[in-house]
């Protein structure tokens, strides 16, 4: 029984921390932030890069690798490299918005970034609009 409560429980908090609260852009919105030069950083590894291409104007900045490590600190370093300071907009995208909404949640909720965006859908949802990618 307290194995099954503690799996539960643990459950509970990984979702919760899955689906911040955090802002949803959609692929209408993203196009018009990258007219207006706001920074899109895409979050994949560099074979899915390679595989679908990336958004137009995307920063490539891999937070997790193929087995789901990841090094916050090398990490964090390079962010700061493209967003400046906490007030700075920036919108994040992976294959399907659920690594984005990792790493959202901790840039929002943890880090204190106060204009955390997000692609609702991911890549795969721009290209199922047929936007365009680069490679």
């Amino acid at each position: 029984m307290k194995k099954i409560i503690t799996s539960i429980f643990s459950m509970f908090i990984f979702t919760s921390f899955l689906y911040a609260d955090f802002k949803t852009i959609t692929n209408k919105n993203l196009e018009l932030a990258i007219k207006e030069g706001i920074a899109v950083i895409d979050i994949r590894r560099l074979d899915e890069w390679k595989d679908t291409g990336l958004v137009p104007s995307s920063h490539k900045l891999t937070f997790f690798d193929e087995n789901g490590k990841y090094d916050l600190t090398k990490w964090m370093i390079d962010f700061e490299k493209i967003v400046k300071n906490k007030n700075q907009k920036f919108i994040l995208v992976c294959r399907s918005a659920r690594r984005t909404g990792i790493v959202g949640n901790f840039l929002s909720e943890k880090a204190g970034y106060q204009n955390v965006y997000h692609l609702e859908g991911g890549i795969v949802s721009w290209m199922k609009d047929k936007k365009k990618t680069v490679k």
